[in-house]
């Protein structure tokens, strides 16, 4: 893996063993870039390879405009990496990038173009939930900072350092602007299977929010559960990855003998099928 391994700036860097057989495209939670999925490459097997999505307005892109609605967003996904599909691909979102995961799968099959063998969504209720709290994504700044202590998303020395605030700011907000005007436009369902990750303690995400994606596909559903607050991506980064590279496997490896879905059963993690 090395950064720039590609000249398309959506995708900030890739891990590609030339042992791969599918794509593995990541799309991060608001306010974050690539950067927070390179830890992933090294707990990923060789079958897998890893594109980390840049979104813009952050990291290597800090100078791109920034979106702040979903549509258009989704619309440039689609034409940046319509010519990375060339080989079977997954894809995996938390939060605001399960939604945008999602999204993309969509768009991906209306306009006739490859769809993906798996779609994971962690961290993030199934889009057809209305958002549920006041707006922030306009708020004064001394409110939006506020709010986002209280998200626990965001470090407190970053929060206290105005200006690194200053940099952050503008994407935090963008990002919050995508989420909180998102309206879920009803679709066919998916037909790829869908696996859904969550902690155990988010405060914002139930078990019961998680459950509401398995009406998006018809094909095989798990739900799996993880110690930790929402951001348990990063403190449960390796048996996420491990459940993550089971079911693909699981996938690839079904579709290459031309056999069916098993049914994939809802249980939190450790609890046996």
């Amino acid at each position: 893996m090395s950064p720039d391994a590609t000249r398309n700036p959506w995708i900030a860097f890739r891990r590609t063993p030339p042992r791969a057989t599918v794509r593995l495209f990541c799309l991060p939670y608001a306010g974050a870039g690539a950067s927070v999925f390179r830890p992933w490459a090294n707990l990923l097997p060789p079958e897998i390879e890893l594109c980390a999505v840049q979104l813009p307005g952050r990291e290597d892109r800090l100078r791109d405009p920034l979106f702040t609605s979903m549509e258009p967003l989704v619309e440039a996904l689609v034409v940046q990496l319509g010519g990375e599909l060339d080989r079977p691909f997954a894809l995996f979102g938390h939060s605001m990038g399960a939604i945008i995961a999602y999204e993309l799968a969509c768009v991906l099959r209306r306009t006739g173009l490859p769809d993906p063998v798996h779609l994971f969504v962690s961290g993030r209720r199934g889009p057809q939930i209305p958002y549920r709290h006041e707006p922030m994504h306009d708020l004064a700044e001394a409110e939006f900072v506020e709010k986002l202590r209280r998200l626990n998303g965001t470090p407190e020395e970053v929060l206290r350092h105005p200006e690194l605030l200053a940099h952050i700011i503008p994407t935090l907000r963008g990002d919050f602007a995508v989420c909180e005007t998102y309206e879920y436009r009803r679709e066919p369902a998916l037909s790829c299977p869908v696996s859904v990750f969550g902690g155990l303690r988010d405060p914002e995400v139930s078990r019961e929010d998680l459950e509401t994606w398995s009406a998006m596909s018809t094909g095989p559903f798990r739900l799996e559960l993880f110690p930790g607050d929402h951001f348990f991506v990063h403190a449960c980064r390796t048996s996420l990855l491990a459940t993550l590279t089971a079911d693909l496997t699981r996938t690839i490896n079904l579709a290459a003998s031309g056999a069916s879905h098993p049914i994939v059963h809802n249980r939190p993690i450790g609890e046996p099928l």
